[in-house]
C-alpha cells in the first residue's frame, strides 16, 4: 500500500483502468506508473488497444472504470499538457509552415502576450525549424512538401506548445525506411533536449527498442484464474515492462546480437498467439511496475 502511494506521486499513474467499448472489453485491469522525462514506448498486436490507451491518457475518452491521474489529479478534458502528433499531419493547407507552427505556440498564451512577445516567438519558430532542417522551408505550404518534412512540421508543432506529455501514434508509419530513420534520431535529440514525457506507440518492435528508455508490451494474449472459456472477454493488458539504457544515438545498435536477440523475445512474449503467460509471470522488470490483481485472477 505504501508503495502504490508513492506511484500515485510519479507524473503519469493509472491504476485498475478498463475500457469497454460496447460489449466488448477492449483494456483489462492497466496498471502504469511513469515518471517525468521517460520515453515509453508502446507495442502490441494489432487491435490490442494501444490507441485507446494514448485516447485515456489525453483524455479524448473516458475510462470505463478505474484512476488515471497527472501530477495526483484526475485526468477529464484533453489539455495542452499532453500533446498528441497522429500517423497523419494534421497541417493546415492554407498556412505557410512557419504559421503552422506559429499557431500552436500563438494558442498558448493570451492574445496580449502574443504581440509583446511577437518577434521573441518568430527567434524561437526560426530556431527550432533549423534544428528540424525546416527553416529554409519556413515560407512554403504543406503540398509543397515531402511526407517526412510534413511530420517534422507536425511536431514542431506541438513540442513549442511545450506539452508536460507528448503522445505519438505511428508518428513515422509512412515514412520511407531512411526518413523513418533520420526522425528516429531527430525525436531523440530533442527528447534529450527537452526531456518531455513521451509515450509512442509503434508496430516496428525495432523502432520500440531503439527508441524508449521503457519498453511496454500490450496484449490480449494471456492467462490468468479466470479460465481458458473464450466467453470470459479479456481485453489487452501490460505483458512487459522492460526498463532500456539510453546511451548513443548511433543507429549501429541495431545491427548488434543482442538487439536482434531482445526483439525476438519481445515478438514471443507479446504477439505469439500460443504463448500465453499467467498473469503472475509477466515480464514486469521496470522499477515503476506493478500490478492489482484480483483473488479470482491469480488462481
Amino acid at each position: 500500500m505504501e508503495r502504490l502511494e508513492q506511484l500515485k506521486r510519479n507524473q503519469l499513474h493509472l491504476q485498475d483502468v478498463h475500457k469497454w467499448y460496447g460489449p466488448k472489453r477492449v483494456l483489462d485491469d492497466i496498471d502504469l506508473s511513469v515518471r517525468a522525462g521517460e520515453f515509453c514506448t508502446v507495442v502490441g498486436p494489432s487491435g490490442c488497444g494501444k490507441s485507446t490507451l494514448l485516447r485515456l491518457i489525453i483524455g479524448q475518452e473516458r475510462a470505463t472504470s478505474g484512476t488515471l491521474l497527472m501530477e495526483g489529479e484526475p485526468i477529464k478534458e484533453p489539455s495542452k499538457e499532453r500533446g498528441i502528433v497522429f500517423q497523419r499531419y494534421p497541417l493546415f493547407e492554407h498556412l505557410s509552415v512557419f504559421d503552422n507552427v506559429y499557431l500552436g505556440r500563438r494558442l498558448s498564451v493570451p492574445w496580449w502576450g502574443r504581440i509583446r512577445r511577437r518577434k521573441e516567438f518568430r527567434d524561437e519558430i526560426m530556431e527550432h525549424l533549423s534544428v528540424m532542417r525546416l527553416a529554409e522551408h519556413a515560407k512554403k505550404y504543406p503540398y509543397e512538401l515531402s511526407g517526412g518534412m510534413q511530420q517534422r512540421v507536425a511536431i514542431a508543432q506541438t513540442i513549442l506548445m511545450r506539452p508536460k506529455i507528448l503522445l505519438m501514434d505511428e508518428p513515422f508509419g509512412a515514412l520511407d525506411p531512411s526518413t523513418r530513420e533520420s526522425m528516429q534520431v531527430h525525436i531523440l535529440k530533442l527528447w534529450e533536449e527537452h526531456k518531455t514525457t513521451i509515450f509512442f506507440v509503434t508496430h516496428d518492435l525495432e523502432e520500440a527498442a531503439y527508441l524508449g528508455t521503457r519498453l511496454l508490451v500490450l496484449s490480449q494474449y494471456y492467462t490468468d484464474g479466470r479460465g481458458d472459456d473464450p466467453k470470459i472477454n479479456r481485453g489487452a493488458r501490460i505483458v512487459g515492462d522492460h526498463p532500456l539504457s539510453r546511451h548513443a544515438l548511433s543507429t549501429d545498435v541495431k545491427k548488434t546480437a543482442d538487439f536482434g536477440a531482445f526483439i525476438q523475445m519481445i515478438r514471443h512474449e507479446g504477439f505469439d498467439p500460443s504463448n500465453r503467460m499467467h498473469v503472475t509471470k509477466f515480464n514486469l522488470k521496470h522499477p515503476d511496475s506493478f500490478q492489482t490483481l484480483t483473488d479470482e485472477e491469480r488462481r
